[in-house]
């Protein structure tokens, strides 16, 4: 069993004010204070988005789809400043489906948002689609309305012609859990349950920040048969450390992260 109390006491000794915010939102439904979600909201551009940097003048989807992920552990996705970066979302699809990062962002993007670049491309429109599917879920969890039904039915199109006829994906590994979520609210059943049997092949040599992205990615989104979210809560009982964090892959500086993706996937 994760240690939920030990993992909790590593976030109030290392987690920022942001970070301690959303903590008491995933614990105990807490709203934040007004200059946290302040704090987030001041780099968003006037069209919704925001942009890779401090200094940048261009919209990211990489740094939206981030921002959405951080919002969402201090309220859920709601609220103007979510609205209007999920409306820059929608509008930013691209004609066949896909998200792509804007040209002028090729220097300074990582790998996974690399504009033009296959494997960015389909992990790009896994993400936005995934973040778009959530609002709508949250919404209305019944789908009755079809909140960016349009938008989303070109995006999962587009990820279903993309998969392997064994069920792999040529991208990176977080495109497949984000697909999975996808494709299951726009009933490509059959398709998210062969990426979420990859995915469960692939979880003993997962790391923990992948293991714990992916628990909270799955239930996020109701995918029926919760198994592979069982056993990635399993896998993150087997890798906690003895401070109740998890070790991010991007060092020690973003624990505190991991160790609340983690919270949220066992919440």
């Amino acid at each position: 069993m994760v240690d939920i109390d030990a993992a909790i006491g590593y976030v109030v000794a290392h987690g920022d004010p942001v970070e301690r915010a959303r903590l008491s939102y995933l614990r105990a439904g807490q709203p934040p204070p007004e200059e946290v979600v302040d704090r987030i909201a001041s780099g968003q551009m006037a069209d919704g988005g925001w942009p890779a940097s401090a200094e940048g003048g261009v919209p990211s989807i990489d740094a939206t789809c981030f921002r959405l992920n951080e919002l969402d552990d201090l309220g859920g996705l709601r609220g103007p400043v979510v609205e209007r970066a999920l409306h820059w979302l929608a509008a930013a699809q691209r004609g066949d489906g896909t998200w792509q990062e804007h040209e002028t962002l090729a220097e300074q993007a990582p790998p996974w948002a690399m504009p033009g670049d296959p494997e960015a491309t389909l992990y790009l429109t896994s993400v936005a689609g995934f973040w778009l599917t959530s609002a709508a879920v949250e919404a209305d969890p019944y789908q009755t309305r079809s909140l960016y039904g349009d938008v989303l039915g070109r995006a999962a199109a587009w990820v279903v012609s993309q998969l392997r006829p064994d069920g792999t994906w040529p991208s990176f590994l977080a495109a497949g859990w984000h697909a999975a979520g996808l494709l299951n609210q726009q009933q490509y059943f059959y398709e998210s349950a062969r990426v979420q049997l990859v995915l469960g092949e692939r979880l003993p040599d997962m790391s923990p920040a992948d293991v714990a992205s992916m628990a909270a990615v799955l239930r996020r989104v109701n995918l029926g048969d919760d198994w592979l979210l069982r056993n990635a809560r399993k896998r993150l009982s087997e890798t906690q450390r003895s401070d109740g964090g998890w070790d991010s892959n991007e060092g020690p500086l973003f624990d505190v992260n991991t160790t609340l993706t983690a919270l949220r996937a066992c919440r």
